[in-house]
């Protein structure tokens, strides 16, 4: 027990192993584990964890938020064959941090916040000055096997050599740009030369990694990102190539699947007296993973305070949502670079208006003559998608979160 805990305020274990258990019934994990999840049953088993943080968003913009709306374009505002897109930093405290905020509330799958190491940016249309869509990266999990198993990592080399990778915790086009396949030219724009470029001046140089404290002069030569909903029709074959070349200029590489395991359905009030239970038990882990608070550790603190509690930790932790892994080489030998073969990475980025310019002919013009359908989006029906009062109903759009 802590200096200054009473008795009265140690946790009611009895009571907590039934909020536990209540719960998981309450989201539909217990009915759906066991079997395939449809996107309809993993939206479903998300939700509390959706509309939780739905609301933590609107209470911290508060009055802001309906103004948001103005980025974002009617259909009519799109002309597919002029979208210009560039890349707004959205950092935190600003306006653009606010509407990247505002702009994850439409996913069907809450966003993570991400951990460690964080770029977030806005995708402008310096046509009109709407929003296609948003991504963010962030510090990999230390542990995620179908990468280190395509990489033929052991643990000392992913130690070292860990640093040279991004993990992608939000990626998403917003409408109508979403109904144009601009979720795969958002993505494509992870492996643009001015990410790497602001990633090595953010991250790298002289930089100490968290984990190892040593100095590595880190160099982004690949992004990891996972599905949310199981199959990804944002990231299933995404691939663009140089028509004057021939040469690869961004490529997703699917490399396997998780394991579904994960925390999302512990939600953090449940988290917070999990993490008591290990104080007073006095772990280690009570007060945050020593390489900082991401994910392993939280997936570990809440594994051995269940385990403390007389409940079965791999049966909870098991969600059973196998989320699809793929890796995009930012590097020309990401491979044999992170692997150590290669002592120096090599580099061919293409900027993001060439990147734009082959995503543009390749997806969102031949989209745009299939379908008009985009044309009819107005914005006010994003109102009822994150629920802001407004004068006249709005009826629901469907997310397109990969």
């Amino acid at each position: 027990m802590e200096a200054g805990e009473s008795a009265a305020e140690r946790v009611d274990r009895d009571a907590l192993r039934d909020g536990i258990r209540n719960h998981l019934e309450e989201i539909g994990l217990n009915s759906a584990r066991g079997g395939a999840l449809s996107k309809d049953d993993i939206r479903a088993i998300h939700r509390f964890h959706r509309e939780a943080a739905r609301e933590r968003i609107l209470r911290a913009l508060g009055k802001k938020a309906a103004g948001f709306l103005e980025y974002i374009a009617n259909g009519d505002e799109v002309s597919p064959r002029e979208i210009r897109p560039e890349l707004v930093e959205a950092k935190s405290g600003t306006r653009d941090g606010d509407l990247f905020r505002f702009a994850t509330l439409i996913w069907s799958v809450p966003a993570s916040q991400g951990y460690g190491r964080r770029l977030r940016y806005l995708v402008m249309d310096k046509s009109n000055g709407k929003l296609i869509g948003v991504f963010a990266l962030g510090d990999p999990v230390f542990n995620l096997r179908a990468r280190d198993g395509w990489i033929g990592w052991n643990q000392a080399e992913r130690r070292e050599r860990l640093v040279n990778v991004m993990d992608a915790y939000v990626v998403g086009a917003v409408p109508p740009y979403s109904a144009l396949l601009g979720g795969k030219a958002v993505a494509s724009l992870m492996a643009s030369k001015e990410v790497a470029d602001m990633f090595e001046r953010r991250c790298g140089g002289d930089r100490a990694g968290v984990i190892s404290g040593k100095r590595k002069g880190a160099r982004l030569a690949m992004v990891t990102v996972m599905s949310a909903l199981g199959r990804s029709s944002i990231y299933n074959r995404l691939k663009l190539t140089d028509p004057e070349t021939n040469e690869t200029a961004v490529r997703l590489i699917r490399l396997g699947k998780t394991l579904g395991f994960g925390h999302f359905q512990i939600p953090d009030g449940l988290f917070s007296r999990l993490r008591q239970v290990l104080r007073e038990d006095g772990h280690e882990y009570a007060n945050g993973y020593k390489f900082g608070g991401g994910p392993n550790w939280r997936v570990r603190a809440a594994r051995e305070a269940l385990k403390s509690l007389g409940l079965d930790a791999d049966d909870i932790m098991r969600h059973g949502i196998e989320r699809e892994v793929y890796a995009m080489p930012t590097a020309e030998n990401a491979r044999a670079f992170l692997a150590g073969a290669d002592v120096e990475s090599r580099f061919s980025r293409r900027t993001v208006a060439e990147i734009s310019a082959l995503a543009r002919e390749r997806w969102v013009v031949p989209r745009s003559e299939r379908d008009s359908g985009f044309r009819r989006f107005r914005r006010e029906e994003l109102a009822a998608a994150v629920q802001l009062r407004m004068e006249e109903p709005a009826a629901l759009i469907t997310s397109t979160i990969g």
